[in-house]
């Protein structure tokens, strides 16, 4: 029965070390920059202002400024930048896509 007790403790202690959480690897930035491929993450700041702040800017490539309750196409664009606004024309979300 010995043996049984030692086999069980080995499987105990594999599954344990599966339990761990992973480290983050640089996988995780390229990721991003993937996501990030308009620049979304240099508006983010517009996050709270009204959407006609978007009016003054200007913005190399794509850009959709999309009004609450507005019909948008279902295209998917990494390059295009996207201004989302809430139902009080504030700018809620900028992403990409």
């Amino acid at each position: 029965m010995k043996r049984y007790g030692k086999a069980a403790l080995v499987m105990a202690l594999f599954m344990l070390a599966a339990c761990q959480h992973p480290q983050k690897s640089s996988d995780t930035a390229a990721t991003d920059v993937e996501n990030n491929r308009c620049g979304a993450s240099d508006y983010q700041n517009y996050i709270g202002k009204p959407l006609t702040a978007v009016n003054g800017l200007h913005i190399n490539g794509p850009v959709r400024v999309i009004p609450y309750h507005s019909a948008v196409t279902m295209d998917f664009n990494l390059n295009r930048l996207n201004f989302l606004g809430d139902k009080d024309d504030v700018i809620s979300r900028v992403y990409c896509g």
